[in-house]
């Protein structure tokens, strides 16, 4: 049996390397579809019974994987792709139908198995389960529409459904750009530039001239003018998967999932980003207005973003180093669970209480109160023997833990921090609130590829933050816990832990809560000091990060829905933020977040 699979993966691959017309392709199976890294597919097992649906899955992940190898330029994708989460996940969708298209459109098999595939995905898709239109994924709908503009291929029949919800309002917003996107489908930089009109019809993005854009084609030259010392620069780092170049970066970063918080490459045109004290109170107050340019009014600027990244836990080391970083961290949750999980159980109970029936007593009308049974014998024409029940008002509410992963929390600090994020992940999703867990650090130490960059450019004075920013995933607010809690093993990965930027952090925390629809949004800083980055301060002034970090505390605590706490761990964080504790040891961490917590909901 085992002969058999091994097969069928050595017939897959060397149908890949001929798709993709690449010989060093190469096909695993994995337990999900998982995207593709570097030249590696990795396709859903068709299991042991080789089932004729599950083979043409694993096909269609494969075809999907090398025919992106073919067509795909990561590089520049990365370029020219949105930075907005929702904006990014449909830019990601329409190329994953354009590249899946090309091979549709050749090949009369591989046309077979991406319909097996689209199904495959669908399957897991929120678009089944919609019952509404704000219950559609707007990438999963776009790209379903797309891909039958491109192939002619109808959507799946499960899908139908939720597509319809959207599809009209979709249709009449961008119809223009979805019958055009045929005409560029062997051009991926036209494709590009219409797809970001497509999203300006949506208002999802601006729409940027692409083809114009000659400053940024020559910096990609210089670039790779620069190649071996950044390369190098890159080496010296750690050694570890995640810190490639920026070509690895961006083939990481095209999930043909689509899911839209992956690996995106900052643009350098943000630091033009309207002042946020332009702004008024009202722009928070709606949940669903794209707020990725918010930002106080400050002089604070980076020199380069260009090798920033925002990326999932999963792509900074493969499958099977996660699973032993998640049994490590298991190891160091022993001596501390039943602490912790009873610190969270009084907090759940505090939730729930909240979330209880109660009941008004003595009312002229409603239900008979049993209590009161003695009185209507005596007194039967007593007016005031009865009870109505009511719901207690629990707003609906998101809880956003931003985690310091800078080197200083290295050891017990960023282990019981990840114990804690984990447990009150669970309980909190038990209690029917959402939990979004960050964190945030750089790519290396010293400066890495953006001094690299200022040091090129002659050391102009002035020149803003010099670091490569690395702002990590760990689990995603709409994401359930059990999908997400081997990421938290990262956390205790040899050499991620390095310089901490705490200012465009939180900027970058609060910027995705505030897009979140629910009514509460609470948002949790751990930290155990002030901004550190050598690099930044030898050039700016050893107080240019702490004096960013005020500016952006200030702006979200008098400006902001969004309500904010902080806990330090060792270093005093009262004199940042108001509502604030500082705990002297990391054991104390637990009983800190379940307390501040449990005071905000017992507040409201």
């Amino acid at each position: 049996m085992a002969e058999r699979i091994d097969l069928f993966r050595r017939v897959l691959a060397g149908a890949s390397r001929a798709i993709a017309k690449d010989s060093e392709v190469e096909v695993i199976f994995a337990s999900d579809n998982a995207p593709a890294s570097g030249k590696t597919a990795r396709v859903p097992s068709p299991g042991p019974a080789l089932e004729p649906k599950l083979v043409a899955e694993a096909r269609g992940a494969a075809d999907s994987a090398a025919l992106r190898l073919r067509y795909h330029d990561p590089r520049l994708h990365a370029r020219v792709a949105p930075m907005d989460i929702d904006a990014r996940a449909v830019f990601d969708a329409l190329e994953t139908a354009r590249v899946e298209a090309l091979g549709a459109r050749a090949m009369g098999g591989v046309k077979g198995n991406l319909a097996q595939l689209t199904e495959a995905r669908v399957r897991g898709d929120a678009i089944v389960r919609a019952r509404n239109a704000e219950d559609v994924p707007l990438a999963t709908a776009v790209g379903l529409i797309a891909r039958e503009r491109l192939t002619g291929e109808a959507p799946p029949r499960a899908a139908v459904a939720g597509l319809k919800l959207v599809s009209d309002w979709i249709e009449q917003k961008a119809a223009a750009e979805l019958d055009a996107l045929a005409l560029t489908l062997d051009d991926q930089a036209a494709f590009a530039k219409l797809s970001r009109r497509l999203l300006e019809d949506l208002d999802l993005a601006a729409a940027e001239d692409i083809s114009d854009d000659e400053p940024q084609e020559a910096g990609d030259d210089a670039e790779g003018d620069e190649g071996g010392s950044e390369d190098k620069a890159e080496q010296d780092e750690d050694g570890t998967p995640g810190g490639g170049d920026v070509e690895m970066r961006g083939e990481q970063a095209e999930d043909d999932s689509a899911e839209g918080d992956s690996s995106d490459e900052m643009e350098a045109g943000d630091d033009e980003a309207p002042a946020g004290d332009d702004l008024s109170e009202s722009v928070f107050a709606s949940p669903g207005r794209r707020n990725w340019d918010l930002s106080p009014e400050t002089d604070y600027k980076a020199f380069t973003t260009r090798f920033d990244e925002i990326v999932e836990a999963p792509e900074l080391c493969d499958e099977e180093e996660l699973g032993r970083l998640r049994a490590y961290l298991d190891q160091q949750m022993a001596g501390l669970q039943n602490v912790v999980t009873r610190l969270a159980n009084r907090l759940q109970r505090r939730l729930m209480a909240q979330q209880a029936r109660s009941w008004d007593f003595d009312q002229e009308e409603g239900l008979l109160d049993a209590a009161r049974l003695a009185r209507v014998v005596v007194s039967p024409a007593h007016s005031l023997s009865y009870k109505i029940e009511r719901d207690t008002e629990f707003r609906d509410t998101v809880v956003s833990l931003l985690i310091d992963n800078s080197g200083s929390m290295r050891g017990r600090p960023i282990a019981i921090a990840a114990i804690c994020a984990d447990i009150l992940a669970r309980t909190l999703e038990r209690c029917g609130v959402s939990t979004e867990i960050l964190g945030f650090t750089t790519r290396g130490w010293k400066g890495g590829q953006s001094r690299e960059a200022w040091l090129s450019a002659g050391r102009p004075p002035n020149p803003g933050r010099l670091n490569d920013l690395r702002h990590i995933v760990y689990k995603r607010a709409d994401e359930p816990y059990r999908r997400s809690r081997r990421n938290l093993g990262l956390m205790m990965r040899e050499g991620l832990l390095k310089e901490n930027i705490d200012g465009e952090a939180l900027l970058w925390a609060h910027n995705r809560l505030i897009a979140r629809p629910e009514e509460r949004r609470i948002l949790m800083v751990i930290s155990d000091g002030a901004p550190v980055d050598d690099s930044t301060a030898s050039a700016n002034g050893g107080s240019y990060l702490e004096r960013h970090l005020r500016q952006v505390i200030d702006w979200i605590e008098k400006r902001s829905t969004a309500e904010l706490i902080a806990i330090g761990i060792g270093h005093d964080v009262t004199r940042y933020y108001t509502r604030a504790v500082t705990i002297m040891d990391a054991d104390q961490l637990a009983g800190a977040m379940v307390d501040q917590l449990a005071q905000l909901f017992e507040s409201h």
